[in-house]
């Protein structure tokens, strides 16, 4: 492993750093402390510092000391998100969060601090003809879609990308270890509530009702189907009835009920054939018993889909840096869902992992420590991959720029 000794110098640093992130977390949107951090290390290092795109987000511009010779620089865009959980940590560490009900469950104070690592190092070495822009996402959690709000607040009209980066700690995956792939690698995120209307009545007289509990039990069986029976079986996809909601009283047959759950598949074509298909269910189905059925259907992120060229560029990277035994070109699939993937409908691009460990760097652990894993209590980010993150981050954008 090469890690760039100027970095690996700052690990305290941004040890330190990470650590109080973490116990300071701050929701979608409300990023204000961890933004004004951001801002601040920037502006410090003397990089451009332009704030409010998507409320909270954060861009840093860094222009190189050199000249493109096309006279037009070329620009990469390396992303990290900042914002943090609605759930409880019960990590017992000095570094644990000082606000109940909010944690840093998924790595994003880990995945801030990288990038400010790598920002502080060029910023010292701009010998570079192009432009590296640092962007800090805010509201990346809970369908929010931060990534398409800084978008629609000019993103890459503002800031241009040649092309965009990203990275995701991932618990499981040995620490240090990098894994890529090319096309869907992300599933696309959408929920649903389906609204079942029939006539409330008594429930010892169920012939002068029309029953939606009953009409609602027999739809999720049927919704099952249009995964089982009604998609191309190699399209991988996932439908799941989460809520059911009805009813007040023992005897009372309750005029509505509410079916709620998720959609996950790795294309938008698949999705639209599932959501045509759940509307034609939701509206006909409940017909059959006398009442009226609705879908209301909600797509929150698209399929985190890999562009193949930089996708390989950024593993060529990865083995040159670390070593070929540090990289897995052909990850499996991951049926999480991630904003990022707002970007790569814009501008080509890859999103990889990098291995976070099975949690025994946690420190102060003791009996009954629950897993770490993403969106666990008892998870924690690896500082031990600051500076690999950070000199991944260096020499994947230093590469950019040589390749011309």
């Amino acid at each position: 492993m090469s890690l760039i000794a100027e970095i690996e110098a700052t690990r305290e640093e941004f040890t330190a750093l990470r650590r109080d992130i973490h116990a300071h977390p701050e929701l979608a949107f409300k990023e204000n402390r961890t933004s004004e951090i951001v801002a601040e290390r920037l502006a410090s290092w003397g990089i451009e510092v332009h704030r409010g795109l998507g409320k909270t987000g954060v861009v840093g511009v860094l222009r190189g000391s050199r000249t493109a010779a096309s006279g037009k620089p070329r620009a990469i865009g390396l992303r990290a998100d900042m914002d943090a959980l609605p759930m409880p940590e019960h990590n017992r560490f000095a570094h644990a969060s000082k606000h109940e009900g909010r944690m840093h469950g998924c790595g994003h104070d880990g995945h801030t601090a990288m990038l400010l690592g790598a920002a502080k190092y060029l910023s010292a070495h701009r010998d570079f003809d192009g432009v590296v822009n640092f962007i800090f996402q805010p509201a990346e959690e809970g369908g929010n879609a931060g990534a398409r709000a800084m978008i629609e607040d000019g993103l890459f009209e503002k800031f241009p990308c040649d092309e965009i980066y990203g990275i995701h700690n991932m618990p499981g995956f040995p620490a240090g270890q990098f894994a890529f792939r090319k096309g869907p690698t992300m599933a696309s995120s959408n929920r649903f509530d389906i609204i079942v209307r029939g006539t409330g009545g008594h429930a010892a007289q169920p012939h002068k009702a029309v029953d939606t509990i009953i009409i609602a039990a027999e739809m999720i069986g049927v919704l099952q189907t249009l995964i089982s029976r009604h998609r191309n079986p190699i399209d991988v996809a996932v439908l799941s009835v989460t809520q059911i909601h009805a009813g007040d009283a023992y005897n009372v047959l309750p005029g509505e009920t509410v079916i709620r759950g998720t959609v996950r598949t790795f294309s938008t074509q698949v999705l639209d054939e599932i959501e045509n298909n759940m509307r034609r269910v939701a509206q006909t189905l409940p017909q059959v018993h006398g009442g009226t059925g609705e879908l209301q259907f909600y797509r929150a992120y698209p399929p985190l889909v890999n562009w193949d060229e930089p996708t390989d560029f950024a593993a060529r990277v990865a083995e040159e840096v670390f070593g070929a035994d540090k990289v897995e070109r052909d990850t499996p699939q991951h049926g999480g869902a991630e904003d990022f993937s707002f970007y790569l409908e814009k501008v080509p691009g890859s999103y990889l992992f990098l291995g976070n460990g099975d949690g025994d760097h946690r420190e102060g652990r003791y009996v009954g420590m629950g897993p770490c894993e993403l969106h666990n209590p008892n998870y924690d980010f690896n500082d031990a991959l600051l500076p690999v993150g950070s000199t991944y981050w260096v020499r994947l954008a230093q590469a950019f720029f040589a390749r011309g």
